[in-house]
C-alpha cells in the first residue's frame, strides 16, 4: 500500500510541474546596483510582475520604473526625472526563454541552474540579454526563480551628466528574485 501511495504521489507531483505549466508573480523583487567608488547607488522594488511557462520556458518580466525605492529621495527623483525619464518610458520589460529547460530534471526537488536568453527593453531601447539563473522546485512545483546580469547604461541611451559621471557606474548589476504561484486556468 505504501509503495502504491508513493507512486501516486510522484505521479501527481509530476502533473503539477508538467500539466500545470504557467506560473506568475505580482511581487517579484528587482534590484540594481550602480555603485561607483564615489557613491553608493542602489534601488529595489518588490512590485515586478512575471509569467513563466514551464512547458516552453517562455519568461516575461515587467517593472515600473517609478516603483524603485532608493535610500535617498533625491536619488529617486533624479533617477525618474533625469536618467530613466520614467514619465516617457514608464517600465522595463524582459521577454525571453529558458534555453536549457529541456535538459533539467524538474521532477525532482532542488535548485537547478538555467540559461536565460531574451531582450530587455528600457528607456526606449531594446537589447539582447544572456544571463545565468536558477529555478527552485519544491514538492513537485516551481516556487522560485533568480538571476543576476549586467547592463551598460550607454546601450540604453541613458545619459549621465559630466558633473556626476564618476559617481555612477557605467555597468549596472541587476538582480531578479521571484517567488511564483501557479496560474490557474479560467
Amino acid at each position: 500500500m505504501k509503495k502504491s501511495s508513493l507512486v501516486l504521489l510522484l505521479f501527481f507531483a509530476t502533473l503539477v510541474v508538467n500539466g500545470q505549466s504557467r506560473f506568475y508573480t505580482k511581487n517579484g523583487k528587482v534590484s540594481f546596483n550602480a555603485t561607483s567608488s564615489l557613491e553608493k547607488i542602489e534601488a529595489t522594488t518588490e512590485k515586478a510582475t512575471s509569467i513563466l511557462d514551464m512547458s516552453t520556458g517562455a519568461l516575461e518580466f515587467s517593472v515600473l520604473m517609478k516603483a524603485f525605492n532608493f535610500e535617498k529621495a533625491l536619488m529617486q527623483e533624479h533617477f525618474n526625472e533625469n536618467y530613466m525619464e520614467s514619465d516617457k518610458y514608464p517600465k522595463g520589460v524582459f521577454k525571453g526563454t529558458i534555453v536549457n529547460l529541456s535538459t533539467l530534471d524538474l521532477k525532482k526537488d532542488g535548485t537547478f541552474p538555467v540559461k536565460i536568453k531574451g531582450t530587455l527593453t528600457m528607456h526606449g531601447e531594446t537589447k539582447d540579454v544572456l544571463a545565468d539563473g536558477s529555478l527552485t522546485i519544491k514538492e513537485g512545483a516551481l516556487v522560485a526563480g533568480k538571476s543576476d546580469f549586467k547592463v551598460v547604461l550607454e546601450d540604453y541611451k541613458i545619459e549621465i551628466p559630466s558633473l556626476v559621471k564618476d559617481k555612477i557606474a557605467r555597468e549596472v548589476k541587476i538582480s531578479v528574485d521571484a517567488n511564483y504561484t501557479l496560474l490557474k486556468s479560467s
